[in-house]
């Protein structure tokens, strides 16, 4: 039978931790890699029986590939503080690494806010992949590079998205000065087009196209939300185009 790791990336998730170890028990081994938490992150994990390590944050391809160099099993799953795998997914999980047909499976997100998981939010991502078929690159939205036929698993992960609206909007606004950068690096130019007319877009995308309004004030909300996420990433380039950071 195939083994598979499980590599949980970390900064203070004392709270949400230990459930979602408890979620992944089935696995071979348990890799944290955490940056350098000030909270009990890495207590936590070692009291489980994770191999922890702690690594200072520079982007997240880097954490996680530098996680990947420890894993040893035939697969890897990498599965986030806020998440849990149920029961059910667990069963598909062992079975898929178990075939021969692929070397990596996406994974169903429905996004949870205000006590309630929206469907219509819904993303797949790819998250289980065999180990020596990947690598991660990007410094802000990362992307997993397989080499392979991928396939999709139907139970979805257990994602408790948001700690409430002030932490997303938080977690807005660093990655938006991590985009910005990005932007900023390849020579993109902010105009008064990329600060009206793309948020409203992507509040129109995230409501309307995507069926959000089925999901009630909590989309309007997220959708509010990431169309802020946006204005605020053109902002920040706008900030560093005239040296004003």
């Amino acid at each position: 039978m195939s083994t598979i790791s499980v590599i949980i990336p970390t900064l203070n998730e004392a709270a949400y931790l230990e459930r979602c170890l408890y979620s992944v028990q089935f696995a071979d081994e348990i890799i944290v890699i955490d940056s350098m938490s000030t909270d009990q992150t890495a207590a936590i994990a070692k009291a489980k029986g994770c191999q922890v390590i702690q690594r200072e944050f520079d982007n997240f391809s880097n954490q996680k590939n530098h996680a990947l160099s420890f894993a040893t099993c035939d697969w890897v799953l990498f599965v986030d503080a806020d998440e849990r795998i149920p029961y059910p997914l667990q069963l598909e999980i062992i079975e898929a690494i178990n075939s021969t047909h692929y070397v990596g499976y996406k994974l169903q997100f429905p996004h949870f806010f205000m006590n309630r998981f929206l469907v219509q939010q819904s993303s797949s991502v790819l998250r289980l992949i065999k180990r020596n078929e990947c690598y991660f690159k990007g410094s802000v939205h990362e992307k997993l590079i397989v080499q392979g036929p991928i396939s999709h698993l139907k139970t979805p992960v257990l994602h408790f998205t948001y700690k409430g609206l002030e932490h997303y909007l938080d977690k807005k606004d660093k990655y938006a000065w991590f985009q910005a950068q990005q932007l900023y690096e390849r020579g993109k130019k902010a105009t008064y087009f990329h600060l009206i007319f793309k948020p409203f877009y992507r509040f129109f995308h995230s409501f309307v196209l995507r069926g959000g309004f089925k999901d009630g004030w909590p989309a309007f909300a997220i959708a509010a939300a990431n169309a802020y996420g946006v204005f605020s990433r053109y902002a920040k380039l706008m900030l560093l185009q005239k040296n004003l950071k």
